[in-house]
């Protein structure tokens, strides 16, 4: 059974309208093939929804499918026909009533359709409803939302009289009536990443909006394909013109015409360039602006207004926010709140429900043609207004919630707002906006960029909202002091401890000591502490981070002596004091409770117990205990995930799980991190860390024996690091870059580089790994094999020794002893090896699994394979037993213990 189309379009003379409704019937069955027994082959995707309707049909007998224009609603009532076409004996049928303007002629342009003899107009529903009476047929009504009182009444009386008559209406609202099933579309689907993995995928794995551009554009310009090249173009393309199947195709028309890229780079103008629909396709689907002001001119003025004014909202909004932008003296909020509502029955608004809260947004298509009017209405600098006061109410709130929101909530509440906030600074610092209000939403908004780690956002907001502090602007004391301690920073993690970020932090600081404001005279502290730690100036962050301390305690604020206590642990770890390093985090960690009334990753750029773990691993492994080094960077990279704060991430896995994964040989584990860090660092445009990630990535090949792609890459990641003085451990990579070299053969090479690493160690008082800079530099020289070669790396060793012994570093000394220990075996001073290596062995009570551990072992129990014994008894005990030599009367027994 065939479909026909009827276009019903009946004039102001009723005769004229039946005659043209049947020479339009007729045009339509001359197409009607499309309606095969085996399916209507004009949709794309809307695989679920058809399935879904398919049910839906079967057991309601009136089915409304409602949704925004162009979304497909016609053509998924006509696939879905032609889905259940064996179902009605007498076929399904469609009326297309856009171009119907008076409701009292409906029944007369149904009844023309199904071919019924021309009846007056005030018995035409009557004779319509006897005709369906014994009827079995499914009755499509297209387009209904400018007659839903007509419609409503039409399908009142099928339901009531034919039984056999099942109505399926499109709509961009309900016919709000008893026993309707609403069914509503959205737009296509389109991926959440601009990368599609083609290889081996077919064209539906990027979803049905890719799969219709595909299709579209092939018509138009034969040739093009969706490749690997040009499926982000795509994607993005689909995803500004909202998943919407009218504006995919408009737009695929013209890609023979304009290309992917101005194509692209011409939507800001989408209604101007989304023309030139099918001539066979109704008016208002023929552009993209018609399909709008067709919705439009259907609303009354007051939901009109109110849809122009939703315009300046980016994103999604609250009925609140609406109010505040919508309501002026012409409109209070209840109209505002009654017209949002009206306005997402009308598929004009979308409503996103999640858990108890309720959200609004328009379409991005819809907002533009709202933005549009607005701008035509002489109202956007009013709304703008209200809309960025509001912004600034809102995060000043959001502030003061702070102190009593977990931050996964608070998070979760205002960093879906970033558009709004951005759209709402560009109007407050353009020539027609506010500097004050611009200024005041600056410093309000550092909260949440901090969250956000939106460094390089939150640095070029601060330094825009500086630039236009002027005497004549109302220049402020404690504004400027925020400003400048924001942007402080914020450049020290773009930009690293440059000149300027020092200047930037003693500016804030100076401000805040005038103002006797000793809050941001922590944080100031704080970050001129963190510019001279990164610099490799340990003992001037030691002073500054004792300064903070004395601060904090004439403070009075017991929240803060333990931050003061973290900063002196760190600054002691890097300086090589070891035991006093973990003192001073171990007393931190006992005593810290994060504040009530303050956000410690808004205050100290990190958290600050994330901080103290990242410290404590790297102390842990020292100190000779790898597995519990191991627990505190699991622990560390657990804490920061939970944040959800991008840049606690980076730092627990750059300074806490990369390098331990690497200290104990963990290999696998160091490549799973530093994919982590290359990831995070890349999502969230953090370039500092994605540099580090490169040089852990450069040592990790150096450890896999890729020595031509390690030593490349760490070599380019440690001299092109941004900012070269921000370099964190770069002492230590130069030590694994001199490693890298001496085991590729380029000896001469990794000597300078370990002459450098130490020159720098002895210059920045850099002494927590100067024992393995000696140890390396020990086996460079052995690696050489001249005349006092052994005699040399010897004495290197020594050295490291003695450095590892001093700052109770067991994990280097052991190192250090074995180096020592297998050039004494090759000397054969093995009783000498085995009093050095087995003692510090034996002082490990964890970690037998580790690399240097296992490498320990070896070397021991290879001294135990003489001709009388095959085999070391310490092979056949187990991992974890320690070997404890006794000398007696120069000879060497081994006991187990």
């Amino acid at each position: 059974m065939v479909c026909l189309i009827m276009k019903g379009h009946p004039g102001p003379d009723l005769a004229r309208a039946r005659a043209r409704a049947r020479a339009m019937l007729a045009v339509s069955c001359s197409v009607s093939g499309r309606f095969a027994p085996d399916g209507y082959t004009d949709l794309v995707g809307r695989r679920d929804e058809l399935t879904r309707l398919a049910v839906v049909l079967a057991g309601s007998r009136l089915v409304t499918i409602v949704g925004p224009g162009g979304v497909g609603k016609t053509r998924v009532a006509l696939a879905a026909a032609a889905q259940a076409a064996t179902s009605y004996r007498d076929g399904p049928w469609i009326v297309e009533l856009s171009g119907l303007r008076d409701p009292a002629l409906l029944p007369n342009t149904v009844a023309s359709v199904l071919g019924l003899p021309e009846q007056d107009a005030r018995s035409a529903l009557d004779a319509l409803i006897e005709y369906l009476r014994d009827r079995r047929l499914l009755l499509i009504l297209d387009t209904c939302e400018h007659l839903l009182d007509a419609c409503a009444a039409l399908a009142q009386g099928v339901m009531r009289d034919a039984p056999g008559v099942t109505v399926l209406a499109t709509s961009r609202q309900p016919l709000d009536m008893p026993g309707e099933h609403t069914f509503p579309i959205g737009p296509l689907p389109v991926p959440e990443s601009d990368c599609l993995p083609l290889a081996g995928a077919s064209l539906a794995d990027g979803g049905d909006a890719v799969e219709l551009f595909a299709l579209r554009a092939a018509a138009a310009a034969p040739g093009f394909a969706v490749t690997t090249e040009n499926v982000a173009d795509v994607i993005r393309l689909c995803r500004r013109l909202d998943g919407i199947p009218l504006a995919i195709e408009l737009a695929a028309a013209r890609t023979a015409a304009l290309g992917l890229e101005e194509l692209a780079a011409r939507l800001d103008d989408r209604f101007r360039l989304l023309t030139g629909g099918h001539r066979t396709a109704l008016p208002r689907h023929q552009t993209l602006r018609a399909t709008l002001d067709w919705s439009n001119e259907l609303l009354p003025a007051i939901e009109r207004t109110v849809l122009r004014r939703l315009a300046i909202l980016v994103g999604g909004f609250t009925l609140e926010a609406a109010s505040a932008v919508a309501t002026a003296a012409d409109l209070g909020a209840p109209e505002v709140v009654d017209s949002v509502t009206n306005l997402a029955a009308k598929s004009l608004v979308v409503v996103e429900v999640v858990g108890a809260v309720t959200r609004y947004r328009l379409l991005e298509t819809t907002r533009a043609y709202a933005l549009e009017k607005l701008m035509q209405s002489g109202e956007f600098e009013q709304v703008a207004r209200r809309h960025a006061e509001y912004c600034l109410d809102l995060f000043e709130r959001a502030e003061a919630e702070l102190q009593t929101r977990p931050a996964a909530e608070w998070l979760a509440a205002y960093g879906r707002r970033i558009d709004n906030l951005r759209a709402a600074l560009d109007w407050a610092f353009s020539p027609t906006g506010d500097v004050a209000v611009g200024v005041a939403l600056t410093i309000a908004a550092v909260p949440l960029w901090a969250q956000l780690s939106l460094v390089q956002e939150c640095r070029a907001r601060v330094e825009r909202a500086l630039a236009s502090l002027v005497p004549e602007a109302g220049r402020s004391a404690p504004q400027e002091m925020k400003l400048y301690a924001a942007l402080a920073a914020s450049l020290l993690f773009s930009k690293g401890p440059t000149p300027e970020t020092e200047a930037v932090g003693a500016k804030a600081l100076d401000i805040a000591e005038s103002l006797g404001d000793t809050e941001y005279q922590l944080r100031a502290l704080l970050g001129l502490w963190a510019c001279r730690l990164y610099r490799g100036e340990y003992r001037v962050a030691l002073t500054l981070a004792q300064r903070f301390y004395r601060l904090a305690q004439d403070r009075g604020d017991p929240a803060d002596l333990p931050i003061g206590d973290r900063l002196i642990g760190v600054s002691l770890h890097y300086w090589g004091d070891q035991t006093n390093a973990r003192r001073h985090i171990e007393r931190m960690l006992s005593s810290y409770v994060p504040p009530v009334q303050r956000s410690p990753v808004i205050r100290f750029i990190f958290d600050q117990r994330v901080m103290a773990h990242v410290v404590l691993a790297r102390i842990l492994w020292l100190q000779g205990f790898p597995d519990q080094a191991g627990c505190a960077a699991q622990r560390t990279l657990d804490d920061a995930r939970a944040l959800n704060h991008a840049a606690s991430l980076c730092l627990a896995l750059h300074e806490a799980a990369c390098p331990v994964a690497l200290f104990t040989g963990d290999l696998a584990a160091a490549e799973n991190y530093v994919a982590m860090l290359l990831d995070c660092s890349a999502a969230h445009a953090l370039p500092i860390w994605r540099s580090w990630g490169h040089r852990v990535q450069g040592t990790l090949l150096i450890r896999n024996g890729d020595f031509d792609s390690g030593l490349q890459l760490l070599r380019t990641a440690l001299e092109q690091s941004p900012e070269a003085d921000f370099q964190p451990r770069f002492t230590w990579f130069l030590g694994q870059l001199a490693e890298g070299l001496g085991r590729a053969g380029q000896i001469a090479q990794g000597l300078d580089a370990i002459d450098e690493a130490l020159a720098r160690s002895d210059r920045n008082e850099e002494r927590w790994c100067v024992a393995e800079l000696l140890r390396i530099r020990g086996e460079l020289l052995l690696l050489q094999e001249g005349s006092g070669a052994a005699a040399a790396a010897e004495d290197h060793y020594q050295q490291a020794l003695g450095w590892a012994r001093r700052q109770g570093a067991l994990s280097w000394e052991l190192r250090a002893a074995t180096s020592l220990a297998r050039l004494l075996r090759d000397q054969n001073r093995s009783t000498e090896a085995i009093a050095l290596l087995a003692p510090i062995y034996n002082r490990f009570t964890e970690g037998f699994e580790t690399a240097d551990l296992k490498t320990a072992k070896a070397l021991i129990d290879g001294f135990y394979i003489t001709e009388e014994t095959s085999q070391s008894p310490l092979m056949d005990a187990p991992p974890k037993t320690a070997a404890i030599v006794e000398l007696s009367s120069g000879t060497a027994r081994r006991r187990l213990a």
